[in-house]
């Protein structure tokens, strides 16, 4: 599994389809040179995540906890 792949799988465990739905399941997931972001379907802008893995699964899991527009 690659890290895009990892981001992803975290994201739909730690949110669900019924967190976001669809958002979720067409989430753009990508790095540049700021680190790695998220576009979900209906924002206008990417969400940084962070510049590892790890700073990706946490960023998302502290979204989930906010409730910030996923669940």
């Amino acid at each position: 599994m690659n890290e895009r792949e990892k981001i992803l799988e975290t994201l739909m465990s730690k949110i669900g389809e019924e967190g976001c739905g669809v958002s979720c399941e067409e989430a753009t997931v990508f790095k540049d040179e700021e680190g790695w972001k998220m576009m979900l379907e209906g924002f206008m802008e990417p969400w940084k995540l962070g510049n590892t893995v790890e700073e990706a699964e946490a960023s998302i899991e502290a979204y989930a906890r906010m409730g910030f527009g996923l669940s």
